[in-house]
């Protein structure tokens, strides 16, 4: 899991608009949480989510108004970019027999300090400013282990991958992950924790 890659800073581009926090949250706020399927059927519940998901692109998600994580985090992306900001995104999955919770999220920087912006994950929805990355991966980190109930962690089964790019296809649930977990993308090490 380890590798000699050096953290990546999230980019401080300078922004377009005063008020870039409001227009972001005034899109997400329309957004609820769930999937599509293949067949462009919509669901709340994550039954059948493995083997019949479908990634959605931005415009697909503002029609349909509901999307898992991973979903939100290409829409989030795309409206940072709209305002010129650049976010970084993370995957973070932990990798077990019994299932493999992941949660995707962006970072951006702003003023020297680090911004996670959440909106999938409706616990911890908002705009949480941390000292630096590391700050905020580490408690990004334990909400997820904790949201997760993961107790007597092997820590070799928690990965964070970083800065994954933007899909470019309707990835399968399969898809998604591997899409993510491509050798050049970046892993956090965990011993920065």
């Amino acid at each position: 899991m380890s590798t000699s890659y050096k953290m990546p800073k999230c980019y401080n581009i300078p922004m377009k608009s005063e008020n870039y926090r409001e227009k972001i949250d005034k899109v997400m706020q329309t957004i609820h949480y769930g999937w599509v399927d293949k067949d462009g059927q919509k669901h709340e519940k994550l039954q059948g989510f493995s083997d019949n998901y479908r990634l959605q692109f931005p415009d697909e998600l503002l029609k349909s108004k509901l999307g898992v994580c991973w979903d939100q985090v290409e829409l989030e992306r795309k409206l940072f970019a709209d305002e010129g900001i650049r976010v970084t995104p993370f995957f973070i999955v932990y990798y077990d027999d019994a299932k493999c919770p992941t949660h995707t999220f962006v970072l951006i920087e702003e003023d020297g300090k680090t911004i996670w912006y959440e909106h999938a994950w409706e616990k911890y929805a908002g705009w949480h400013k941390y000292k630096n990355t590391i700050e905020a991966m580490r408690d990004i980190r334990n909400k997820f282990l904790k949201q997760e109930h993961l107790t007597n962690i092997n820590w070799d089964n928690l990965v964070i991958y970083i800065d994954y790019p933007a899909p470019t296809e309707k990835l399968s649930c399969l898809e998604f992950y591997h899409h993510c977990e491509d050798k050049k993308n970046p892993r956090f090490r965990q011993e920065t924790l």
